[in-house]
């Protein structure tokens, strides 16, 4: 299997100079947004989508190769206007035959080169893992995402996973940081669907809404979620996803603070689990707290018998 060191991460509290400059940025948008109205929307909101997305060209700089009995293969997607296209996904099946499978849906800026370590925890925890990159990101062609193209992309990879795993009390969702309201988004619109919908919902190191998080990086007072153009708004959905939730988040994130996921907990319905993992930052929770996270999957998704113990 292939290894790699993530970059070394921040000290807790503190923001990189780049990253706190592209929060100031959004809000300066969002500024821009209320004055230029009517007038010059259409740029704003591709300004908007590029510094959200943020996207990393070509292969993370620590990538050490596609894991071994990983399968790469294209997924269609169908657009909103009609229109057919694809996105590039990881297929990695479990050791166990009918294992549970995740659809694991990752944040912005990195594509799936940089997820190799989550994967593997949930490769490790038993479950099969088909991980998509957004179009636009990696080898997914397409223009800019945006909040409707990425929601697109996640039903397009939710139905792969319905034929990989047939079993409807076998498959689950999986979102990091910005993933994680996509994966909101979808176990909502899922939870309509008898048929279609998730066994449970997984979400780590994200936040309730794209305003409220724009605002508490940059400490600002300014209604931030009311003036952007995309919402990814989690915490009016939370209540209604009707699976069992699991959130985790590092009690030390510098960029997303874990209050979000205080929040979300408190909205979300039974059955729920918040899970805030001592010492860990925005993209470390799974490996810090690997037993007590594997634990609390087992726990809260009554998978004990079905993954096993590490």
């Amino acid at each position: 299997m292939a290894t790699l060191t993530d970059p070394p991460s921040p000290a807790p509290g503190s923001l990189p100079p780049a990253r706190r400059r592209g929060w100031r940025l959004l809000l300066g948008l969002a500024l821009v947004l209320v004055v230029a109205l009517p007038y010059g929307c259409s740029r704003l909101h591709l300004k908007e989508r590029e510094l959200l997305f943020n996207i990393e060209p070509g292969t993370a700089s620590w990538f050490a190769g596609v894991p071994n009995g990983v399968q790469e293969l294209d997924i269609p997607v169908k657009t909103a206007l009609g229109m057919n296209q694809s996105m590039h996904a990881w297929w990695w099946p479990a050791g166990r035959p009918n294992a549970p499978a995740v659809l694991y849906l990752h944040g912005t800026r990195w594509n799936l080169t940089a997820q190799v370590r989550r994967i593997s925890e949930l490769h490790d925890m038993g479950f099969a893992v088909l991980a998509i990159d957004y179009r636009g990101f990696g080898k997914s062609p397409g223009d800019l995402p945006s909040e409707r193209s990425v929601y697109e992309d996640a039903d397009a990879g939710w139905q792969r996973l319905r034929q990989f795993q047939p079993d409807p009390g076998k498959r689950f969702i999986y979102g990091h940081s910005l993933g994680g309201a996509i994966a909101v988004d979808l176990a909502d619109r899922l939870a309509r669907d008898n048929d279609a919908r998730a066994a449970g919902l997984i979400i780590e190191s994200t936040f309730t809404d794209l305003g409220s998080v724009a605002a508490a990086v940059i400490h600002t007072s300014l209604p931030v979620r009311w003036i952007l153009s995309e919402k990814f708004d989690s915490i009016d959905k939370i209540a209604d996803v009707g699976v069992p939730v699991l959130i985790v988040h590092g009690a030390d994130d510098p960029y997303v603070p874990s209050r979000f996921s205080r929040e979300l907990f408190a909205a979300a319905a039974e059955p729920k689990r918040l899970l805030l993992v001592p010492g860990a930052n925005h993209n470390n929770s799974m490996q810090l707290g690997s037993r007590e996270y594997a634990e609390a999957v087992r726990e809260v998704f009554n998978l004990g018998p079905v993954l096993g113990t590490r």
